[in-house]
C-alpha cells in the first residue's frame, strides 16, 4: 500500500503541536508507517507552507521522546528529543519531509550506542550512513509539487528503502518502545514507582537505559504525557469545570503546581495558552 493511500498516522488530534490552531499554520500531512518498519518509525509526517509576504510563522512544538529525521528543501537533520518547546520560524514557500522515530529506534538510525549527546541538539543527515543517500532523492521526489500526495508517497518511498536496509531493533530498543507506550497509553500513571511496578522493571534500570536511548528520565515521561493531554484539552476547549478541575485530572495536587510546571515548559500559563490557541478563541 502506499503512503498516499494509509490511513491517516495515530493522534488525529496533535497534542505535541503548540500552534495547531494558530493563524497561517500550515497543513501538516501525516502518514501512518508501513507494517514492516512500524518497529522503527511511528509515522511521517509532511508540512507545506505558503506564507504572505512579509509575515512569518512560529510553529512550536512539544516533542514526542523520539528522534526526528527531517529533510527539508534547505537542511536535512537527525534531531534527539528536545526537553522543552521547540520552535521554528516559517515564512515564504517551503516543506519538510518528516519521520518520527520509535522511541527505541534512534540508535539503529544513527548507528550511535548512547544517544543523551543528542538532547536538544542534531546532526546533519548527510553524516549517518545508513541515510547519506536519501536527501537529493527526497528532494527531488517532493520539488515538482510538495502539497501532492503523490510527492508525499514518492519521498517516503525513498526514505522506506533505506529503512529496509537497517538492522532489526534490539530487544532492548524494543522495551524502550514498549516503556514510552505504556506511559503514554495510560494516564494513570503518575508516579516512577507506578511505572516500574507495570513494567516490571527496577528504577535504576528504567533510569540508565532511557538516559541512553532518549537522553531522558522515566519522570520526564509521565511529565510530558500530562502535557501533552493539558494542552490537547486546552486547544480544544474542554476546560469547562475550569483549570483546578483539569489540574486535579491531570494529577496535580493543585492548580498553582499545573501552572507553574506547564508555564515553565511551555513558556504560557495555561490560561494564555487556551486564550491564544484554544479553537474556541480562533
Amino acid at each position: 500500500m502506499s503512503p498516499a493511500a494509509r490511513e491517516p498516522a495515530a493522534h488525529p488530534v496533535d497534542r505535541a503541536r503548540l500552534t495547531q490552531h494558530a493563524p497561517l499554520a500550515p497543513p501538516v500531512h501525516r502518514y501512518a508507517a508501513a507494517e514492516r518498519h512500524t518497529s522503527l518509525v511511528r509515522h511521517y509526517w509532511v508540512p507545506v507552507w505558503d506564507i504572505p509576504p512579509g509575515q512569518c510563522v512560529t510553529e512550536q512544538v512539544l516533542q514526542y521522546p523520539t528522534c526526528l529525521v527531517v529533510v527539508s528543501d534547505t537542511y536535512s537533520r537527525f534531531y534527539g528529543v528536545v526537553p522543552g518547546r521547540s520552535q521554528v520560524e516559517l515564512s515564504g514557500q517551503g516543506w519538510a519531509v518528516g519521520v518520527a522515530l520509535q522511541p527505541g529506534a534512534g540508535m539503529v538510525m544513527s548507528g550511535r550506542t548512547d544517544l543523551s549527546d543528542l538532547l536538544g541538539t542534531h546532526i546533519d543527515v548527510e553524516t549517518l550512513p545508513a541515510m547519506a543517500r536519501v536527501v537529493t532523492s527526497v528532494r527531488a521526489a517532493m520539488t515538482p509539487d510538495p502539497a501532492s500526495p503523490a510527492s508525499h508517497a514518492r519521498a517516503i518511498a525513498v526514505l522506506e528503502g533505506e529503512l529496509d536496509a537497517l538492522p532489526a531493533v534490539s530487544a532492548e530498543g524494543r522495551e524502550v518502545t514498549g516503556w514510552v507506550s505504556v506511559v503514554e497509553s495510560d494516564p494513570e500513571i503518575r508516579t516512577v514507582t507506578e511505572l516500574c511496578e507495570l513494567t516490571g522493571t527496577s528504577e535504576r534500570r528504567l533510569q540508565r537505559v532511557l538516559r541512553r536511548y532518549l537522553g531522558l528520565t522515566p519522570k520526564w515521561l509521565i511529565q510530558r504525557r500530562r502535557l501533552h493531554e493539558a494542552t490537547d484539552r486546552l486547544k480544544q476547549g474542554a476546560t469547562n469545570g475550569g483549570l483546578a478541575e483539569l489540574a486535579v485530572e491531570l494529577g496535580y495536587t493543585d492548580q498553582a503546581h499545573f501552572t507553574r510546571d506547564f508555564h515553565r515548559v511551555t513558556g504560557y500559563t495555561p490560561g494564555a495558552f487556551a486564550t491564544t490557541y484554544g479553537a474556541a478563541h480562533l
